[in-house]
């Protein structure tokens, strides 16, 4: 509860695990990742302009009646936590692709946790395509909310202000 009271609603953690200490140049196995908490205003903002009303995103009563805990986050609004990852350390990238599967549901307040692996690399004309596995996993348990592959075109590997793992 402290941290749904405390913690800023949008950006909680941003950090990068990258395969070597020295290196701000994007490898295969190198993951991007970031923690968020989604609040109510994050859900009706994009209601707002996803124009996706569903009840079982606003009435805690009707979404326990439909079996879940409290209300849902929409599933597009935890999986768009994938291309901002990317484009937060590759400015300009362009998200081409994105395959997704729901696994568990997120409820208003679930800390997420946001990891982009990059599992393939291949430059062409000057510019690189990189194929990411994406997952989301809900409040530090391993429970995988959201998980799938994402294609983006990179115009350098070079990551804006990489921070080495501890």
């Amino acid at each position: 509860m402290l941290g749904k009271t405390f913690l800023p609603r949008t950006l909680l953690v941003s950090s990068r695990c990258f395969s070597s200490v020295t290196s701000s140049t994007l490898k295969v196995g190198d993951v991007l990742r970031e923690a968020r908490v989604f609040s109510s205003d994050d859900v009706k903002s994009y209601a707002e302009v996803s124009y996706d009303w569903n009840p079982l995103h606003f009435d805690q009563e009707l979404a326990r009646k439909a079996g879940f805990e409290d209300r849902l986050v929409h599933g597009m609004l935890v999986s768009s936590m994938f291309p901002r990852i990317i484009s937060s350390h590759f400015p300009g990238a362009v998200y081409v692709s994105q395959s997704l599967h729901f696994r568990s549901p997120v409820h208003v307040g679930d800390e997420i946790l946001g990891l982009v692996q990059a599992t393939a690399l291949r430059e062409t004309k000057n510019k690189y395509i990189v194929k990411f596995s994406t997952k989301c996993i809900k409040n530090h348990n391993e429970l995988v909310a959201v998980d799938g592959e994402a294609t983006a075109i990179l115009s350098s590997l070079e990551m804006l202000h990489p921070i080495p793992s501890k």
